[in-house]
């Protein structure tokens, strides 16, 4: 199925996508890296482990500056792009692997996140996180990063503008082209694919 779908999500609109629609996005998204996510993590650790009884989601931890944005109901796309051209909003956006994030998610998930972009599969623990939080992976076309670019139509560095290339950066996209790995039911579409092709051609 082919659908148009503004972010953030709703959390009916994440309940209707499936593994193996094709959607294209429009609205706010936001760029981080495993360097990032490492910097994210590490800071909720800290905050958690000095205030255990605290109940923190993720808007309480942009609220007190412990992240540098709120993450609940947003979507982070894992990509460092390359420098932009004179001209251009944002240089070459292809995804990057998403298994250097595996490490991180299930714990961004768990205060709020709720999409995520990039290339390549998961790790059980981060599926078994999108399950529980209701959350939605998708994969952006890899090598396809010049065409993609094109769809970012703002990008504005927000925080950790020391990482370079690996800053997390506010987004504006329209039409960003994206298919559904895991939905919020678990469905991977990286094995059901396989699955189909191997009883077709047997």
């Amino acid at each position: 199925m082919e659908r148009y779908i503004a972010v953030p999500f709703s959390e009916e609109e994440l309940k209707e996508l499936h593994a193996g629609d094709y959607i294209y996005l429009t609205g706010t998204i936001y760029s981080a890296r495993d360097a990032a996510h490492k910097r994210m993590y590490d800071a909720i650790c800290v905050e958690q482990e000095k205030h255990p009884e605290v109940e923190y989601s993720g808007a309480k931890l942009y609220e007190d500056q412990i992240l540098p944005l709120d993450i609940t109901g947003n979507t982070i796309y894992y990509l460092g792009p390359t420098p932009a051209k004179p001209g251009q909003v944002i240089g070459s956006a292809g995804p990057t692997t998403s298994s250097r994030m595996d490490k991180y998610t299930p714990l961004l998930l768990s205060k709020g996140l709720k999409g995520m972009i990039g290339k390549g599969k998961r790790s059980q623990a981060v599926i078994d996180a999108i399950v529980k939080e209701k959350a939605v992976y998708m994969a952006a076309v890899g090598g396809a990063g010049a065409l993609l670019s094109k769809c970012i139509k703002e990008s504005e560095v927000i925080a950790y503008d020391d990482l370079g290339t690996e800053a997390i950066r506010k987004m504006r996209v329209e039409n960003l082209p994206v298919i559904v790995v895991i939905d919020s039911e678990g469905h991977n579409l990286y094995e059901t694919a396989v699955a189909d092709y191997l009883k077709e051609n047997n």
